[in-house]
């Protein structure tokens, strides 16, 4: 490989690292962020709502839309779990729960997820390129990271929202739920 295209590549991996630094933020800098009158903010939580009913929720959120959906009618055997497709409406969803807070194509619409990268990061983007100019997400979700070693290894007991101490509770809000047909 010539030097130059090893320049290149390096270039183009710190843009899209700093890219990507830029369009996440913590918790507490979304908390801050959505708790201030003065913003015209949309605050998605992204998760299937039975995730919620077991995890946690904030009502900081101003609604519940899930980037992706269970599909409890199908069911992959090699991990052992049900496919997740993505929400076919999510777009649509996200630009009626504009019209119904108020708030123009333009405002800012901040996605949550249990870890960040999973749904957060990739529904973000996936308004990006549906034409919603001004969107980031929650780096470490709601529950946060696994601690690595320990009495506690695996459990999400390390950054995340719940984890740096924000509101939340263990029962969602029915009227900021996604509930199809409700």
């Amino acid at each position: 490989m010539s030097r130059w295209m090893l320049v290149l590549i390096t270039c183009a991996w710190l843009a899209s690292s700093a890219w990507a630094d830029d369009f996440a933020m913590s918790a507490t800098e979304a908390f801050e962020t959505v708790s201030d009158p003065d913003r015209d903010v949309l605050f998605i939580d992204v998760r299937d709502p039975v995730e919620i009913m077991f995890i946690g929720w904030t009502d900081s959120v101003d609604i519940n839309i899930p980037f992706l959906l269970v599909d409890r009618n199908g069911w992959n055997a090699d991990s052992g779990s049900f496919p997740m497709p993505r929400n076919p409406d999510f777009a649509a969803q996200v630009e009626a729960a504009l019209a119904e807070h108020g708030l123009a194509r333009d405002a800012l619409i901040i996605t949550m997820c249990r870890s960040g990268s999973g749904r957060g990061e990739p529904s973000a983007r996936f308004l990006q390129e549906a034409g919603f100019p001004n969107v980031r997400y929650v780096r470490h979700g709601f529950q946060g990271d696994r601690i690595e070693q320990g009495e506690q290894a695996g459990m999400r007991l390390k950054n995340g929202w719940r984890n740096e101490g924000l509101p939340w509770q263990p029962r969602m809000n029915p009227d900021k739920i996604h509930r199809p047909g409700a």
